[in-house]
C-alpha cells in the first residue's frame, strides 16, 4: 500500500495515528475539493483502490464518512457519486453558519470576559499567515475553515463544536472554490473578529460575525459562476 496520509497539522493539535478508513477518507476529501474527482462524477471502488493500493474494505468504510460530511451522496446501483453545488446548497452554508457562527462569536467573546484564553484564536490566525505566502488554495481553505472552527471551540459549547464539524468539510469545499475571493481581505477580517472576541464585548463580536460571513455570500455566487458550477 502506497502512503496515503495527507498533511494535517491544524494548530494547537497533537499527532494521533489515523484508522486506514481515515486516511482514505481524508485523502479522497482532498481530492474532491482539488477537482480529481468532478462533481457528479462516480467514484468507481476498483480503480481508487488500485490508484491506493488498497482492498475495497476500509475504501468502503470511508465512504459512509465522506457522505455525512457532503462530499458524496450514495445511490442505489450507481455507488458513491461526488456532491453538486448549487444555488440552494450555497445559500443553506450561508444560512447555516450565521446561525452557528454568529452566536459561536457572542459565546466565545462572553468566555473571554470571564478569563477564557484565546490561544486557539492566536495559533489559527498565526497559521493563516504563514499559508497565505505559500498561495496554495488548498492550504488558504484549509486554514480559513481551521479559524472559524477555533471561533466555536473558543466558544466552550461541545454542541456547537460537534455542529460545526459536520460543515466545516463544506465550507473548505467552498472557500477553495472561491479562492480568487480577496485572502488578504479575508485575514484583516479574521484579526478584527479576533479583537473583537478578545475585547469580550458579546454585542461587538457577534456583529462583527455577522457582517465577516455575509459579506462573502454574494462575491461567492458570482466567483462560482465564473467556474461555470451554475
Amino acid at each position: 500500500m502506497r502512503d496515503i496520509t495527507t498533511a494535517t497539522d491544524k494548530p494547537g493539535t497533537a499527532d494521533k495515528p489515523d484508522s486506514l478508513s481515515r486516511q482514505i477518507y481524508a485523502r479522497l476529501r482532498e481530492d474532491i475539493i482539488r477537482g480529481k474527482y468532478p462533481e457528479g462524477s462516480r467514484l468507481a471502488e476498483q480503480p481508487i483502490a488500485e490508484d491506493l493500493e488498497v482492498s475495497r474494505v476500509p475504501l468502503r468504510e470511508a465512504v459512509p464518512l465522506l457522505e455525512m460530511d457532503g462530499f458524496v451522496r450514495t445511490f442505489p446501483r450507481r455507488g458513491a457519486v461526488v456532491f453538486q453545488w448549487n444555488k440552494k446548497a450555497v445559500d443553506d452554508l450561508f444560512d447555516l453558519r450565521l446561525t452557528i457562527e454568529v452566536g459561536a462569536a457572542r459565546y466565545a467573546a462572553r468566555q473571554v470576559a470571564e478569563g477564557k484564553s484565546i490561544v486557539q484564536l492566536n495559533d489559527a490566525l498565526a497559521h493563516s499567515q504563514r499559508v497565505v505566502l505559500h498561495q496554495d488554495s488548498y492550504e488558504i481553505a484549509q486554514s480559513s475553515t481551521w479559524y472559524h472552527e477555533a471561533i466555536v471551540d473558543t466558544a466552550g459549547n461541545e454542541l456547537m463544536s460537534q455542529l460545526m464539524r459536520t460543515i466545516s468539510g463544506r465550507m473548505m469545499w467552498l472557500f477553495f472554490l472561491t479562492s480568487q475571493l480577496d485572502v488578504e481581505d479575508a485575514f484583516e477580517d479574521h484579526v478584527t473578529l479576533r479583537d473583537a472576541i478578545a475585547s469580550g464585548n458579546e454585542r461587538v463580536a457577534e456583529s462583527i460575525a455577522y457582517a465577516h460571513i455575509e459579506r462573502d455570500r454574494v462575491p461567492s455566487f458570482i466567483a462560482l459562476r465564473e467556474r461555470g458550477e451554475f
